[in-house]
């Protein structure tokens, strides 16, 4: 089945498939969240997702109005984000470690009408929620704080049978905001419909998660692969997610794996890293079903895969997505995973490669890669230019450059923006990071091109080492130099304590163009 098969019948709405379908089946009392206040069930979920249906007519909401939710990984966010949809309500997940001023210029791009914050994340919040003519409603998830009611109080003495709206299979549900590594973030549009054709052709046709699997994701609900991952595949299948409050950490991580056994494992490169370079993490140490891991949000070393592999005994299945397109459009398969690649197209999408003119490159070139899929986003709202610029008719731009090798299976290079030319030879910075990752004593890296004193432009690496180990340029451009190519060895490195990233632990490459130009 391909994204273009799939029929829905009008109304349609996707709670009722998502959420309401399980009673019917007779999964009420089966688990469906496992979160940091314990299980809870499907008939729970569905009982809270009515509740905040009802909760946001009362307040006087209509269809299509917008809602924010700065909400960390609890029951309360999908019985949220459900319970608006149920509403006919566009629920707008934000990034919860936003600064307040990066609050208050999204809050008013959206004119969300209601913000529901974590308790924990007020304080930082406040600030934004000041002068914005829109926003008529601050609700706490947690105890009362700031004069705002608590969700906890409200939802009680709403009705838990209320109707659903009857909404359209192409009408907005909700919006993601993009994770803001090439600059400030835009407000991406989705439909009813993008919701199963993630669940049926990544969840099913290529993660393979049944009823019986329980999956665990650190990439946090906010984050459109966390989203597929947390909510909409389990809930497709009646599965069980397993939810981490807080920023994930290796011991956090290893935890909740350990604690709460999960089946399926859905990480990032920099966790997964991370997790790798202490030595006392291993498969006593994790969970005794794992069965398969995924990764996204950055391309996977073939390094850190392999070592994954071997140390815990689940294959990674590396892929890419982005959220214009809501989730992983290419992807390894179970048991055929190459490390090193992004895979193939998952069933139902379209992949080609194009040169700056538009023009197909040929087999081994670099070219931008376009994406054709049943989840491409309606557009940007309020970015008109941006959205004629990256959604061409059926094709969706990516920024990404590839090149697809003789056995069909993807390459990332990098970002378009991040991609250099050196010596006239086009230049990967993924290439050149991930040799030195493979450096034994090398936690993490980043490249960028930057001007010589003659204006060549050179390869140069910002290096995070593991605790103890030397920081020595030489030893790691001569480590470079035997793996590359010699013109790709960075000539300038510089080591640093952290990495710049987004919340999602993606590589913000453009601020360390900006602190290079700053030097």
């Amino acid at each position: 089945m391909t994204g273009t098969e799939m029929e829905f019948p009008q109304p349609y709405n996707a709670v009722t498939e998502f959420i309401d379908s399980h009673l019917a089946a007779g999964r009420a009392d089966k688990t469906a969240v496992i979160d940091v206040h314990g299980e809870h069930s499907y008939g729970e979920l569905a009982d809270q997702v009515n509740r905040v249906a009802a909760m946001l007519r009362s307040m006087g909401l209509r269809r299509e109005a917008r809602i924010a939710m700065i909400m960390d990984d609890t029951l309360a966010f999908p019985a949220l984000f459900w319970g608006a949809i149920k509403a006919g309500v566009v629920p707008i997940p934000l990034n919860i470690l936003l600064t307040g001023a990066d609050y208050q210029g999204i809050l008013a791009d959206c004119r969300a009408q209601a913000v529901f914050i974590s308790r924990p994340l007020y304080e930082n919040v406040s600030p934004a929620l000041k002068n914005q003519p829109f926003l008529s409603r601050v609700i706490i998830d947690g105890a009362s704080v700031g004069g705002h009611p608590s969700l906890q109080d409200l939802l009680p003495v709403m009705e838990s049978d209320v109707h659903t709206a009857e909404t359209h299979a192409d009408e907005v549900a909700f919006w993601l905001y993009s994770s803001g590594s090439t600059g400030a973030p835009k407000g991406v549009m989705h439909l009813h419909r993008h919701l199963r054709a993630t669940a049926e052709l990544f969840g099913r046709q290529v993660l393979g998660i049944e009823e019986d699997d329980r999956i665990f994701s650190a990439a946090k609900l906010f984050f459109a692969y966390g989203l597929g991952n947390g909510m909409t595949f389990p809930f497709a299948v009646g599965a069980t997610a397993v939810y981490l409050t807080g920023r994930p950490t290796p011991d956090t991580v290893m935890e909740t794996l350990r604690t709460h056994q999960p089946t399926i494992y859905c990480g990032v490169p920099t966790l997964y890293a991370a997790i790798l370079a202490e030595d006392g993490y291993g498969r006593e140490t994790a969970s005794k079903v794992l069965r398969r891991c995924v990764s996204a949000g950055e391309a996977l070393p073939k390094e850190i895969g392999e070592r994954w592999e071997q140390r815990f005994g689940a294959e990674i299945l590396d892929g890419v997505g982005s959220t214009e397109m809501l989730h992983i459009f290419l992807s390894n398969r179970p048991g055929q995973v190459s490390y090193g690649s992004s895979g193939v197209p998952v069933p139902g999408y379209h992949a080609r490669l194009v040169d700056e003119e538009g023009a197909a490159v040929s087999q081994g070139e670099v070219g931008e890669l376009l994406i054709n899929g049943p989840s491409a986003a309606a557009g940007y709202w309020n970015r008109r230019d941006k959205s004629l610029d990256t959604f061409e008719g059926r094709w969706t731009r990516t920024g990404d450059k590839y090149y697809q090798d003789e056995r069909g299976l993807y390459h990332y290079c990098g970002r378009t923006d991040d991609m250099m030319k050196v010596s006239g030879q086009w230049v990967s910075p993924f290439e050149v990071e991930s040799a030195l990752i493979a450096h034994e004593s090398v936690l993490e890296a980043a490249v960028i091109p930057y001007a010589d004193e003659a204006g060549n432009i050179k390869t140069k690496a910002y290096v995070v080492m593991k605790p103890g180990k030397p920081a020595d340029v030489n030893m790691l451009q001569d480590f470079v130099k035997d793996r590359l190519a010699r013109w790709k060895y960075p000539r300038s490195i510089e080591f640093i304590d952290e990495l710049p990233k987004t919340a999602t632990g993606k590589i913000q490459r453009f601020k360390l163009r900006q602190r290079n130009e700053a030097q």
